[in-house]
């Protein structure tokens, strides 16, 4: 029998600007922690520590702890100097530190041309190095870092994704699963594909799910992203971490709560454990 058991997270920025606002949003949900990515409209490399020391008290008072920093890092163009991407990701350790988390999201960098990705491997190379730097920062500092499968980013297939993180091969680099990112880069079966690659390498997911046929959005099991096989498989390997919602839907906090019903529907028809539900002993 599996132990793996899901806890649920939320980019709480999808709800409102305001931070108090999002976690009301998350707390009515039962759900209790938050992807921190932007709050009252500033990305989190832009807050300065007045307002970091601010999230950290309402997350504490609202009882909602940051699961993860969406940060932008690796989100840049390949050709920016690399000592950019450090500062960077060294404000976002003090940031993590200052909120209660040691998972900060990385991606694997733009390439010159985003127009067709059907020259991205000349890049893997030079974004893997680029990523062991980082990483070997976050090493050194006690952080894991979260690479996400992106679309115009380097690593956005699952082939390449491995092959940046397998060249790495460090404990302080896994991979973040994105389903509907996935999807919109042309990904058929992103499970079935994408797992024989990835599966060992998977420390955290988003949820959201998208269409093959334009790209669009959908909530998680309404699209061609195979979060069902998803699921099962972090199952049989005994997952123990984090279901991040990230709606990408118009709506606002009513858009939220239909793909966190989403996933909970998935949940239960799988026969999954949800952990750490706010208000529970669970």
């Amino acid at each position: 029998m599996s132990l793996a058991t899901f806890t649920l997270s939320a980019f709480g920025d999808e709800i409102d600007p305001d931070l108090q606002q999002q976690l009301q949003v998350l707390r009515n949900l039962n759900i209790g922690h938050l992807e921190l990515r932007s709050a009252w409209g500033k990305n989190v490399l832009q807050m300065d520590d007045t307002e970091v020391d601010r999230v950290y008290l309402l997350c504490k008072e609202m009882g909602v702890a940051v699961s993860c920093i969406g940060s932008p890092v690796g989100k840049s163009p390949i050709s920016t100097p690399i000592e950019q991407e450090v500062s960077n990701l060294s404000r976002m350790f003090h940031i993590a530190s200052k909120v209660g988390t040691h998972l900060i999201r990385v991606f694997s960098f733009y390439p010159p041309d985003t127009s067709s990705n059907t020259r991205y491997d000349e890049y893997v190379t030079e974004a893997a190095e680029r990523l062991a730097r980082l990483t070997g920062m976050a090493e050194h500092e006690g952080f894991l870092l979260l690479l996400e499968n992106e679309k115009e980013i380097v690593g956005d297939v699952p082939e390449r994704c491995q092959a940046i993180v397998s060249s790495i091969e460090s404990p302080h680099l896994r991979f973040l699963w994105d389903p509907a990112n996935f999807v919109q880069v042309g990904v058929a079966e992103t499970t079935e594909q994408g797992w024989p690659l990835l599966g060992q390498y998977v420390h955290y997911v988003h949820v959201k799910d998208a269409l093959l046929a334009d790209g669009s959005v959908t909530t998680a099991g309404e699209g061609d992203g195979q979060v069902r096989e998803l699921l099962s498989r972090l199952r049989e390997c005994g997952y123990r971490g984090f279901l991040s919602v990230e709606p990408h839907l118009e709506g606002g906090s009513d858009s939220m709560e239909r793909a966190v019903t989403s996933i909970r529907r998935l949940l239960v028809e799988g026969g999954y454990t949800e952990t750490d539900i706010p208000g529970t002993d669970s």
